[in-house]
């Protein structure tokens, strides 16, 4: 072959490669979300100089631990093909719990171990219902959300408490740093990171694919649904508590009406990293992406002085927006088979 022709045929090859290559990349949600999240925080950077500041950035990450969290239980509620209403409610009756206790003069360790029992007994009703009973998730977790929501305010007559004197080593949890590093943000990552193992090696998470793919299929395959139902609904029980037990030692104020609208938070959250309401679908790294940028949103408009009654219609807006991108993708796959 002629010299010149190969140096003309050798970078169209190339080019193609690196354009394959791309749109693979960009074909996973989480690369997407990723990007959008680099131009957020640069334009972000321009409108306001206090974006990139120490302060300003560690108090966004340890917010969104709390709503991370309880993301983390999502994303498996959602691979299983449901969700969990009350994980806002679970969280501040896990505080209000170990608030209470503490203020009775119990040890606070072992006041808010009791409490991470209540988050796993609140999910484990929650999976019993569910995955023995066979009631739907919607209505089961919407009637423990006002459940534990109502037991909050009759715990604390209605108003926050306030833990004076609490030892140094538990607010350590919610507030300390380790080499610069928040701890309640490196509990966070740890978490992540143990979910993310056990979602892509386990195999009784694979479990949880298979039933949110295909529930009947998976039964007759020999899974037992009702089991893993009811494990996944303890999880999401389990995580709320360690939640609101980390806001508790953060901010030393069991309130009642902590965790308000976290649920929804969570959601949307998931389903912006790739989540699908309809099951079988979902990743941590999705989660944990979508968190940060609720949670730049969300920076992004006190930082702007925008009134924070905006918070919460904007993050309907950006929830509505994703169950549509996700209803879209799907109705686009089934149209290509």
């Amino acid at each position: 072959m002629n010299p010149s022709l190969e140096k003309q045929v050798e970078p169209r090859v190339g080019t193609a490669e690196r354009k394959g290559l791309l749109a693979r990349a960009f074909a996973f949600r989480e690369f997407t979300l990723f990007i959008i999240i680099i131009a957020c925080s640069a334009v972000l950077s321009f409108l306001t100089p206090h974006f990139l500041t120490g302060p300003n950035l560690t108090t966004t990450a340890i917010g969104l631990s709390a709503d991370g969290i309880i993301a983390v239980g999502m994303t498996v509620a959602l691979v299983l093909g449901g969700f969990d209403l009350s994980v806002g409610s679970v969280m501040a009756l896990s505080g209000v719990v170990a608030g209470s206790l503490y203020l009775a003069g119990v040890n606070i360790w072992l006041a808010a171990g009791i409490a991470l029992l209540v988050g796993m007994i609140c999910g484990l009703i929650n999976g019993y219902f569910i995955g023995r009973v066979g009631l739907n998730p919607f209505i089961t977790t919407l009637g423990m959300m006002s459940i534990a929501r109502g037991a909050s305010y009759v715990l604390t007559k209605g108003s926050p408490l306030s833990l004076a004197g609490i030892s140094k080593g538990f607010k350590f949890i919610g507030g300390g740093q380790i080499l610069g590093f928040p701890v309640m943000v490196l509990i966070y990552l740890l978490i992540v990171v143990i979910m993310d193992f056990v979602m892509r090696r386990s195999a009784v998470m694979r479990q949880v694919f298979y039933v949110g793919s295909n529930e009947k299929a998976a039964a007759l395959s020999g899974i037992n649904v009702s089991k893993v139902k009811t494990g996944v609904f303890f999880l999401t029980g389990t995580l709320a508590a360690v939640s609101g037990i980390l806001t508790l030692s953060r901010f030393t104020v069991a309130a009642p009406n902590a965790g308000m609208s976290a649920e929804m938070r969570a959601i949307a959250a998931c389903v912006i990293g790739g989540a699908s309401l309809s099951g079988g679908e979902g990743t941590i790294l999705g989660s944990v992406l979508g968190v940060i940028l609720l949670a730049l949103v969300n920076n992004a408009l006190i930082l702007l002085n925008v009134s924070v009654y905006w918070q919460d219609l904007i993050t309907g807006l950006i929830l509505i927006s994703a169950v549509l991108i996700d209803f879209l993708s799907h109705r686009s796959s089934f149209l290509r088979k």
